[in-house]
């Protein structure tokens, strides 16, 4: 292997290793699984800051005010994870959360003393919202940093009829005759 194919290829697995994905809107629009990873990214966030900036009662008063949305949302999570990775999806699941967290503390590490100073305003701003809906809209507005780009699209639906199979089509010849 050449110096420079070598080098490109630590490159790659560097930026594999040490990226972080924003989720973006998708073409698709949103994706219960879309928003569920928002809405997880930003319990997360508020948790992180309220362990690093002493805020748990202001943690603990968002997880009260949004109780029902947030379990809502965490079934969301289970589903997809279920669906996307079977009988690993509690070990994908898990690993999301850790990884999820870790590169949050990652970035208020990298902040310094500003980071209170930055995330606490999160608190009065998800304080000031009503509904389920906002909590939603929020998310979307929102950059909160994720370990991982997941897809969360369902697969399009056809505009053509389903064709019956070979032997669907054999069957019903032979039932006729």
């Amino acid at each position: 292997m050449s110096f420079s194919r070598f080098l490109a290829a630590g490159a790659v697995a560097f930026g594999v290793l040490h990226s972080t994905v924003t989720f973006a809107a998708t073409p698709c629009g949103h994706s219960p699984a879309h928003e569920a990873f928002n809405i997880q990214a930003l319990k997360s966030e508020l948790m992180v800051t309220a362990l690093s900036c002493n805020a748990q009662d202001r943690y603990n008063a968002f997880v009260g005010k949004f109780r029902s949305t947030l379990l809502d949302e965490e079934q969301k999570l289970n589903s997809y994870f279920r669906t996307t990775y079977g009988r690993s999806a509690q070990r994908e699941h898990d690993d999301y959360i850790t990884q999820l967290a870790n590169v949050q503390s990652e970035k208020g590490l990298q902040s310094g003393t500003i980071f209170c100073m930055q995330r606490l305003a999160m608190f009065d701003e998800v304080n000031a919202l009503e509904k389920a809906e906002d909590l939603a809209n929020y998310t979307d507005a929102k950059d909160i940093t994720q370990p991982a780009s997941f897809e969360t699209c369902a697969a399009p639906a056809s505009s053509r009829p389903a064709r019956p199979s070979r032997r669907a089509t054999k069957a019903k010849t032979a039932h006729r005759a």
